[in-house]
């Protein structure tokens, strides 16, 4: 299983940001954006750690620098039954 990384921003053209962002500093598929709700935006992308880690500290910064950053996090190789729960399975 890949490793997953997700940024969450307050607002729509932040995440379309830190998705440039993701895509530009790392070899990383995108998967998803999930609009969570009260303007609140999760992109999700997936590759391999090193990737994951470096995409999700870019976008992370990109987000920062709008002053949209809510939160980021890496998973190195979640569990199979995790990433299942959330639809990411290869």
């Amino acid at each position: 299983m890949k490793s997953l990384g997700f940024v969450e921003t307050e607002g729509y053209v932040p995440a379309f940001a830190v998705a440039d962002a993701m895509a530009k500093a790392a070899n990383v598929e995108i998967v998803k954006k999930v609009w969570v709700g009260a303007a609140m935006v999760t992109v999700v992308v997936r590759g391999d750690v090193g990737a994951v880690t470096t995409a999700v500290d870019a976008g992370a910064a990109a987000a920062n620098n709008m002053g949209a950053l809510i939160s980021c996090l890496a998973i190195a190789h979640p569990a199979e039954e995790f990433a299942a729960a959330l639809g990411y399975e290869e």
